[in-house]
């Protein structure tokens, strides 16, 4: 399998619900028209407590700052995963869970803080530059490892990664972190960019006009009926959009497009406080059972907290077996 180190050097950043209207201008600049932005990477996720971004270096030039922006202090580089063979067959399991041996699990032992960012497309791995020699280190033996330098991917060697390289010890066991299932039915779903003007106000008024809380969630409690949840993604030109079922109505049918199956998908949500960018493990957390379990999965980091994506029949299962693994981490 290759290991691609991308280009992008990637900022992650909270924008608070109030200060939405701030930058209104910037963000529909990003979503709609990149070529004046130069921005090669751009994702905006909608939770309940704030809207996430991940952004390139174009795209953090675009975003003023002010006091509803909060910017982590880390720069973070993009990985993807390729392997020899081609797409996964019928039966494989997709999404993250098809890298959680190889990659996930591997960067948590090595105590490497690591962020995802699943779309229709692919799975962005996203790792602070300040480690890049460990995940070098971590990943040579299993990977042929290329970093992207103008388009071109160049070898890297294990070679380079090593001077100065120790081992990390292991630390103390991972904090097991609460876990929520709402009620929503998500969708995963891209569409063609040059059809992107045919969904633009619709994308506009959810994105910007439709933040109000679910009825079914406005009384809150530990397992919300439904939350309001939307991931957009413009990255190398391709999109990817994460909605509810009841979302996706506003769109145009014929524009959007989805895996053959039209399958639906159920959110486990990880934390009960911020998570924070320093712990290591909470992806491996989630990702290893999936994996062991050959469950399908999306996952999408954002600044706040984490959120698993997985096939709607197998809820029930997922919610089961991830328990028992927090019961087992926690005895």
């Amino acid at each position: 399998m290759e290991l691609h180190i991308l280009e992008h050097r990637v900022r992650v950043l909270s924008l608070a619900r109030p200060g939405l209207w701030l930058y209104t201008h910037p963000l529909i600049k990003l979503l709609f028209l990149p070529c004046r932005s130069r921005c090669k990477f751009f994702s905006l996720t909608e939770t309940p407590e704030d809207y996430t971004l991940m952004v390139d270096e174009e795209g953090f030039k675009e975003l003023p700052s002010s006091e509803f922006l909060q910017v982590a202090e880390a720069t973070w580089l993009v990985l993807s995963v390729s392997s020899h063979s081609g797409t996964a067959t019928a039966v494989q399991a997709t999404g993250v869970t098809k890298i959680a041996r190889s990659v996930i699990t591997p960067l948590a032992e090595h105590h490497v803080s690591v962020l995802m960012l699943s779309t229709y497309q692919t799975d962005f791995i996203l790792v602070r530059e300040q480690d890049l020699s460990v995940v070098i280190h971590t990943l040579a033996q299993e990977f042929d490892i290329y970093r992207e330098v103008g388009g071109e991917p160049m070898p890297v060697s294990r070679d380079e990664s090593s001077n100065g390289f120790t081992r990390v010890q292991h630390g103390p066991s991972p904090t097991v972190h609460p876990i929520q299932s709402p009620q929503n039915r998500f969708c995963v779903l891209t569409l063609d960019p040059e059809t992107l003007p045919g969904i633009a106000t619709t994308l506009i008024d959810v994105l910007f006009y439709s933040h109000s809380v679910p009825k079914e969630a406005a009384h809150g409690g530990p397992e919300p009926n439904s939350i309001p949840f939307f991931a957009f993604s413009l990255i190398e030109g391709y999109i990817s959009i994460v909605m509810d079922a009841e979302t996706q109505k506003k769109f145009p049918s014929n524009l959007l497009l989805t895996s053959s199956s039209g399958e639906l998908w159920r959110m486990v949500r990880i934390g009960g406080q911020p998570l924070g960018f320093d712990e290591c493990g909470i992806v491996a957390q989630i990702a290893g059972p999936l994996a062991a379990a050959d469950i399908s999965a999306y996952y999408i980091s954002t600044f706040n907290f984490d959120h698993a994506l997985v096939p709607e029949d197998g809820i029930g299962n997922v919610i089961e077996l991830l328990q028992r693994r927090q019961e087992t981490l926690g005895s």
